[in-house]
Order: C-alpha cells, then sequence, then structure tokens
C-alpha cells in the first residue's frame, strides 16, 4: 500500500506539471476597451480576454458599426471573450449554438508598440469567421453566411501580421456557425510582437510534431511486433491505441493535418476526432485485459464493447452538430474506463504484479491530461491541449513494460529451449548408455581393472604436478635469492653506501616475495587451470617500471650487460600517463621473466632494454611493454613455440652455461593473460629478440 500510494502521489505531481495554468491574462477589455498603455505587447505577447462589443445575428463590417454608432449612439451588448455564445442571455433568452453574430474590440497600445510590426494569433473558431484589423480585412477561414447553407465550415490556426498606424487597434470579427454545438470565439487570440508569436508558434508545432510523430512511430512499430508474433494481442491493442491518439493528435490542437492538407474536409475531421475519442476506453480496456488478466470482468468487457459501439454509430451517421453535443458524455465514458482500470491496478500492484506501478503512475498522469482536455474542450478549463504529452508519457511507459514481457518472453522460450535440448540429451544417452549398462555388467572385472588404471594414472599425474611444482619453485627462487645477494655484497663492498638503506630494503622486499611465493604454492601449478586470485588494482605504468628497473638494476649490471629503461615520451603525457589494472607482483614475476631470458641469452657486453609505449585499435588505449636484448636471437619458425610449458631453445653462440626449467615464458603469459593482455616474440634469428607485453588502459 505504502508503494501504491507512492505511485499516485508521484502521478498527481506529474500530471500537474503535465497540465499546469499558463498566467491568466492581468489585462482584460471592459465595455470593448482593451487599455495596454501600461504594456510592451511586442516583448510580451499577452491573450485577450475581457468584454467585447457583441452583435447578434448581425454581419457588421468596420464600415456598418461606425455608421450604426454615429446614428443609433451607444446601444451596444456585452459578451466576455473567451466564450461561446451557447446560453448567452439575450432578451430573456437563452442563446443556442448556431447563428452569426459580429465582434469588436479596441486595444489602445502603448507609445512603444505604435510603431512595431505586430501579429495575431488566432485559434480555431467555430465555424467560419472574417477578421478586420483597422478595417482592413487580414483573414477569413471558411465562408461566413447567415444562413447554414451559404456557411462554409473550416478549422485553421491563423498568424497575422500588421502594422498599427496609430495607438488605436480596431478588431472587428464576424463569426457564423450552423454545423457544431458551440459557436463564437471559445479560444483565446493573442497578441503581442511579429518575432515573438512567430517563434512562439513555431515552437508549438514542432512540439506537436514531435509528439506526433513519436505516438505514429511507436503505434507502426507494434502493429510489426504483432504481424511477426500474433499469438500475443497486448502489441495489437497498444499499438491501435497509440496509432489512433498520434492521428488525432494532428486533428487538434495546431491542426496540423490542415496545414499539411489545406483541403482535408472538416466534417471528416470531427468524425475521426470523435471515433477515436469513443474507441480509445475499448482499446485501452482489452490492452489491459492482455497484460494483466483476469482483472477484467466479463460484464464490464461486454458493456464497454455495447457502449463504445453505441456511440461509434452515432457519430458515424449523425451530423457534428448532434454528436459534438454528446463530448461531456464521452468524457465521462472515458474518465470511468481510466478509474475503472485504475481500480484494477491498484490490486494487481497490491499482488505485486509485474510493470503494475508504473501502469498505474502514468496512468494518472494520462487520466489528468484527458480530463483538462475535456474541460478545455467545453470551456470550464483554462488550460490548453494536454492529451498528447500526456499520452506520450503514457506511451513510453507502455512501450518499456512491453519491451520488458517481450524480452523476459525471449528469455523463457531460450530457457526452455535449452531445457528440452538438455532433457533430449539425456534421454539419448539413457538410450545410447542401456547397451553400456549391459556390458559393464557382463565385464566387471574390466571395468575394476579400468579403475586401477585410472587410479594410477591420477598418481603419475600428482607426482608430476608434483615435480612440476617444484621446478617452478626452483625457476623464480634462485633469481630474487641471487638479486639479494648482490645487494649483501654491495652492501658489504660499499659499492654505494648512500644506498644502503635501498638495498636493504630492496633485500627485505626479495624476503617477503620469497615467502609470499612459498605460502602461494599452489599459484605455480594452477596458473593454467584459473585458479589462481590476483590483487588488482590501478597502477601509472611508468611508475612500475620505474621500480621495477631500480630493483633490478644492479643484478643485470653484475651480469656484465648494459641495463636501460626507455619511456621518455610518457613522462611529457603527464595525467594522461598510462594507467593499467593489474596485480605489481605478479606482473613484476612475469615481467622478471623476460628479463631473465634476456639476461641469460645476451653475451657479456651486450644491451637488455626496456621500454613503454602507447597504441589505439579500434578506440582502445594499450600500453606496451617490450623487454629487448642483443643476444643471437630466435628462429622465425620458432617464435610461436617458446611459450609452450618446457619448451627451451638454447641459442648458438651464447659462451656461458644456461640452465632453465623452461617454465618463464609459459608462466609469463598465463599472467599476462590473466590481465587481459597479450605477449608475443619478434626476432630475424640473428640480432637478438623483443618481447612485446600488451595491456588494455584504463
Amino acid at each position: 500500500m505504502f508503494y501504491i500510494i507512492g505511485a499516485v502521489v508521484v502521478g498527481l505531481v506529474a500530471g500537474y506539471a503535465v497540465i499546469s495554468a499558463p498566467d491568466s491574462p492581468k489585462f482584460q477589455s471592459e465595455e470593448g476597451i482593451l487599455d495596454l498603455t501600461q504594456v510592451h505587447v511586442v516583448e510580451n505577447p499577452l491573450k485577450l480576454k475581457g468584454d467585447w462589443e457583441f452583435y447578434w445575428q448581425e454581419l457588421l463590417s468596420p464600415e456598418d458599426i461606425q455608421i450604426r454608432s454615429a446614428r443609433d449612439g451607444n446601444h451596444v451588448r456585452w459578451i466576455s471573450i473567451p466564450s461561446s455564445w451557447l446560453g448567452y442571455r439575450l432578451d430573456g433568452q437563452q442563446l443556442n449554438g448556431t447563428g452569426f453574430a459580429t465582434f469588436q474590440v479596441v486595444i489602445k497600445l502603448s507609445e512603444q508598440d505604435r510603431n512595431e510590426r505586430l501579429a495575431l494569433r488566432l485559434p480555431t473558431i467555430f465555424h467560419a469567421y472574417k477578421l478586420w484589423v483597422n478595417g482592413e480585412l487580414l483573414a477569413e477561414v471558411g465562408v461566413v453566411g447567415q444562413d447554414k447553407s451559404s456557411v462554409t465550415p473550416q478549422l485553421a490556426t491563423k498568424l497575422v501580421f500588421f502594422q498599427p498606424e496609430s495607438d488605436r487597434v480596431e478588431l472587428v470579427m464576424q463569426v457564423a456557425n450552423f454545423h457544431h454545438n458551440r459557436g463564437g470565439i471559445t479560444k483565446y487570440i493573442e497578441l503581442g510582437g511579429s518575432d515573438a508569436l512567430t517563434v512562439r508558434t513555431n515552437l508549438k508545432i514542432a512540439a506537436e510534431m514531435f509528439i506526433t510523430a513519436s505516438l505514429l512511430v511507436i503505434g507502426v512499430y507494434h502493429l510489426l511486433l504483432f504481424m511477426l508474433r500474433r499469438k500475443d494481442r497486448a502489441p495489437l491493442y497498444f499499438g491501435l491505441f497509440t496509432l489512433l491518439f498520434g492521428i488525432r493528435s494532428l486533428l487538434v490542437g495546431e491542426l496540423m493535418i490542415t496545414q499539411l492538407w489545406p483541403a482535408f474536409p472538416w466534417g471528416l475531421q470531427f468524425k475521426l476526432e470523435y471515433l477515436i475519442l469513443c474507441s480509445g476506453g475499448y482499446i485501452i480496456t482489452m490492452y489491459f485485459d492482455c497484460i494483466f488478466p483476469n482483472y477484467v470482468s466479463r460484464w464490464f468487457r461486454l458493456g464497454t464493447r455495447i457502449v463504445t459501439g453505441a456511440f461509434c454509430i452515432v457519430v458515424a451517421v449523425t451530423p457534428a452538430l448532434i454528436y459534438s453535443k454528446m463530448l461531456l458524455i464521452i468524457g465521462v465514458m472515458i474518465v470511468l474506463h481510466m478509474v475503472y482500470l485504475m481500480v484494477g491496478l491498484v490490486h494487481a500492484a497490491v499482488w505485486r504484479r509485474e510493470g503494475a506501478l508504473i501502469f498505474l503512475l502514468v496512468s494518472v498522469v494520462a487520466l489528468f491530461s484527458v480530463v483538462n482536455d475535456f474541460l478545455y474542450y467545453n470551456e470550464w478549463s483554462p488550460i490548453g491541449n494536454t492529451s498528447p504529452l500526456g499520452l506520450l508519457v503514457f506511451t513510453i511507459a507502455q512501450m518499456m513494460l512491453l519491451s520488458s514481457r517481450f524480452t523476459r518472453v525471449a528469455t523463457n522460450e531460450e530457457r526452455i529451449a535449452r531445457e528440452l535440448q538438455e532433457a533430449n540429451n539425456k534421454l539419448t544417452e539413457m538410450n545410447t548408455n542401456l547397451e553400456q549398462t549391459v556390458m559393464e555388467r557382463t565385464h566387471a572385472l574390466s571395468a575394476a581393472h579400468d579403475d586401477l588404471r585410472t587410479s594410477y594414472d591420477r598418481l603419475l599425474h600428482s607426482e608430476q604436478g608434483r615435480k612440476k611444482l617444484l621446478a617452478y619453485i626452483t625457476h623464480d627462487l634462485r633469481m630474487p635469492l641471487s638479486s639479494m645477494l648482490g645487494y649483501v655484497e654491495a652492501v658489504q663492498d660499499r659499492v654505494k653506501p648512500e644506498r644502503n638503506e635501498q638495498y636493504l630494503k630492496y633485500i627485505q622486499d626479495n624476503t617477503i616475495r620469497i615467502n609470499r611465493m612459498i605460502e602461494e604454492l599452489s599459484f605455480l601449478s594452477h596458473l593454467e587451470t584459473g585458479q589462481v586470485s590476483y590483487r588488482m588494482e590501478s597502477v601509472h605504468v611508468t611508475h612500475f617500471l620505474r621500480r621495477f628497473y631500480e630493483q633490478y638494476e644492479l643484478v643485470v649490471r653484475d651480469a656484465e650487460l648494459d641495463f636501460r629503461l626507455d619511456y621518455s615520451e610518457m613522462e611529457d603525457q603527464g595525467a594522461n600517463s598510462p594507467v593499467v589494472e593489474m596485480d605489481t607482483q605478479r606482473l613484476e614475476q612475469a615481467l622478471f621473466n623476460l628479463v631473465s631470458n634476456a639476461m641469460k641469452f645476451t653475451s657479456r657486453g651486450g644491451l637488455v632494454r626496456i621500454a613503454l609505449a602507447v597504441d589505439e585499435v579500434n578506440d582502445n588505449r594499450y600500453a606496451i611493454l617490450s623487454v629487448q636484448d642483443s643476444g643471437t636471437g630466435i628462429p622465425p619458425d620458432q617464435l610461436e613455440q617458446i611459450f609452450d610449458r618446457n619448451y627451451r631453445y638454447d641459442r648458438p653462440g651464447v659462451d656461458k652455461g644456461i640452465e632453465g626449467s623452461g617454465l618463464g615464458l609459459a608462466i609469463c603469459r598465463e599472467i599476462v593473460q590473466a590481465h587481459a593482455g597479450t605477449v608475443r616474440a619478434e626476432s630475424d634469428g640473428k640480432t637478438g629478440a623483443i618481447f612485446y607485453v600488451s595491456l588494455p588502459c584504463k
């Protein structure tokens, strides 16, 4: 219940954000005069509101109004704009929605606005109109007349521009309606600078185009999904719902359909809008029933089908003057659908059904936007058309829910297929093993002999593993002990007394390293099986190589070899120097194996060089550590074999005795591969060899 209440609260807040009302106009016309001398409308466009002169059942031009005013004086009625003349009391009677009338308002401009180019943004006005500004006819939508036969209805939004000649702007508008339940100026007319209103209009059009395109694409996509997999009907109803309301967004708001197709019949436009509204509740109910089965009762499903069909038939066969009177009833029907479904969502959320909370949350947002739209089109809400945005939020959330369902279904199908395959394999294996079982029972002695042979092989393999483990220890303890001995002799012989403490530190480090190698005996025997743990940390490669060089410099030079470290290019990079995720001790062991290998096969006076470079491959950065020697090299045809376990190659022409188990390069390769890296060698077989260790950078 806590999560449900939280979802409802968030939905209410989101719904309020979606349909937050704009500021009401601060300036209102009184008795046909709108005083704007204290505001700069060029920079701050205003929505016209207040009393306009009202001439019922008269189509007057600006000249006619002037003649009447001069002849009869000020005997004028007033009507509040925006509003319909439906229900307006005239001579003790209430007017109906059909008829014709003339409206007039006079606007007084400030000195700043007199010489500016102004614009009027005209909304849809039911159902035909003419507009004069200062006596000039600037806009005409449809054909205005005094009866139904002479009126040609049309719906369109307009943006007209004019240059005021003085501080006084007179607006005269003739409006005729014989085809809709409501007639008159029912929406705000905006006045402002031409640039400001043009930008505002273009932004609204762009926003509606984005929402419409999104709804249409999502709808078509889910209909295609249903065509590919017809067993699940949820994409069908969701695709229909999204596609239909994407089409409806073309028919409301900025009337994108009339801007793309000016000759689009207004009657068909109205019927499509009302048919989509009527069918929306039924479609979303069927979609909900597919997502959460058994939550929609049978009687509700049948009732909504009958009511929706009846409304659609009425809309299809009757004129707009009749079915437009049912707008409030249609709105109540849709809201009842949504409330019923939200009750079902609460039950689904209580039982922790997947997606129920998200469905409930976005349904609250959609409910607020839809309710506001019905109130707006019935002139009970000052907030504009919000249903496209609310439905887009609802649609995106449902698309995520359906994607999750598709992913789960696909995963379950893969799992079931895998389980069936495994079961089939087991059955096949059982059938195959029937004969083998008989043979095993008839050859019990042979089976016992095989068991004994297997035990013997295991013991032999264990003995071989022990010998390999001993070889590992012998191979890797020799060099640290030699290094320690070199540092002890350096201290005793006072080679560099100022570095005695550093040498002692190196001796201590090597002692710790040997103890660690002894404690982790399983490391050497389990490298190839991946049973060794690594203590990874982010390390600057330049710092790692500097410590390695200082630690083993004396050992290499005692072998009468020139030992060099080259990473001058990396020092200039500063903070951009390569950083690698590594186990420093493991990687140091691998690198020392390469240095040790180079020392073995390089004659006295030769060179051992460590270098660092950076390479980029497919936008990935790699640190390249290289160990180069000046020995006699390795034959190119053996470069791939030298990393195999126990492989040894004695380079000809080397006069000093070389000992080794042949495990060093194999150990090096396993350690580097554990760091997601690679190791390779290059040599022409004559002038030494170069080993490259490539490690991915962070």
